[in-house]
């Protein structure tokens, strides 16, 4: 049986363009996007789960790529309180060119938010075809195979990229995990200004305002940078046990646009050999990109793709964050 499905305002233009920060800021939602590749009626496709939330509600979305790319075929849910009948349905899409039915199941009766846009536990999602679960995320599992009575696929999807929106005043976190088998790592962002006390006896005493920036991994700064006025783009390296991970930032919305303004951080997994001593040891940093290079903001497709630098031997995933900094 089929449950009807209502649309979150959120989704009605948001998704239209995945880069359409004028929606996200409009309607002041936290949005997480995550994209999949897998195989889906003999041709491998995208699908995107999206999250969303704001003060009225909270939603999600299950896109499927169509054949060419040029499609999308979505199923979308109302999270509000007073649907409750809607927190576990499924609905049946149906891709042109092939009439190859996709099927889209989901639990989220007892979904732990904890706070944030994206779940923690005690839900699932799935998209079947062919009699296959090509996609199941969440912890719920033996449920999801047990309710849509289908076989785990042949070919495990892969994560190609994720995006995040969030809202907040100075800091900003999220959880990612940068290797299929490698752990869940918290990841925080916290922008703040350091007084500095000077002067002389002539002039007289005067408190220098100077920003920094703080990036944590698992509750260890892995990143300080000084001096932000200066260094407002950059990137530099860090290691995860066996795995470099690139992490790039442009602030420079941050510090001299007026308005509401997005910081944009991106994290992107290397493949090492190296064994380091520390799970969070910071690397020697790569040389920080110039104050006049191309914002990343201008640089980053929906694609994933890193325009402007030389990343190589590179995981296939990349995690693209949008701070929006409230005043």
């Amino acid at each position: 049986m089929q449950d009807s499905i209502g649309i979150p305002a959120c989704f009605s233009s948001a998704l239209k363009s995945s880069d359409d920060h004028t929606t996200v800021t409009r309607s002041g939602q936290s949005l997480h996007m995550s994209v999949y590749r897998t195989k889906i009626a003999d041709q491998c496709r995208l699908i995107t789960i999206t999250w969303c939330k704001n003060l009225m509600l909270h939603g999600l979305s299950v896109s499927v790529e169509g054949p060419e790319g040029e499609a999308q075929y979505s199923c979308k849910v109302e999270l509000k309180p007073w649907y409750f009948w809607r927190k576990q349905g499924s609905k049946r899409l149906t891709l042109h060119g092939n009439n190859k039915a996709v099927d889209i199941f989901w639990d989220l009766k007892a979904a732990k938010f904890k706070g944030e846009t994206e779940p923690t536990s005690e839900y699932y999602v799935a998209v079947v075809c062919d009699q296959e679960v090509v996609l199941l995320i969440g912890d719920l599992k033996k449920e999801a195979y047990r309710r849509t009575g289908c076989r785990p696929a042949l070919i495990d999807p892969i994560l190609v990229w994720k995006k995040e929106h969030m809202f907040g005043k100075r800091k900003f976190s999220t959880r990612a995990k940068f290797h299929e088998k490698g752990r869940c790592h918290e990841i925080s962002i916290e922008c703040k200004n350091k007084s500095n006390i000077g002067g002389d006896s002539a002039s007289g005493v005067h408190v220098e305002v100077q920003p920094e920036m703080e990036i944590r991994f698992d509750g260890h700064v892995v990143i300080h940078v000084k001096h932000l006025q200066w260094k407002f783009r950059g990137n530099e390296s860090i290691h995860l046990n066996k795995m470099r991970v690139e992490v790039y930032w442009d602030v420079h919305d941050w510090l001299f646009s007026p308005g509401l303004k997005h910081a944009l951080f991106i994290f992107k997994p290397v493949l090492s050999s190296l064994s380091m001593s520390s799970s969070h040891s910071l690397s020697s940093s790569s040389p920080p990109l110039s104050s006049s290079s191309t914002p990343l903001s201008t640089q980053t497709g929906s694609s994933g793709s890193l325009e402007g630098f030389s990343v190589t031997e590179s995981s296939e995933f990349c995690l693209f964050l949008y701070a929006w900094k409230i005043d």
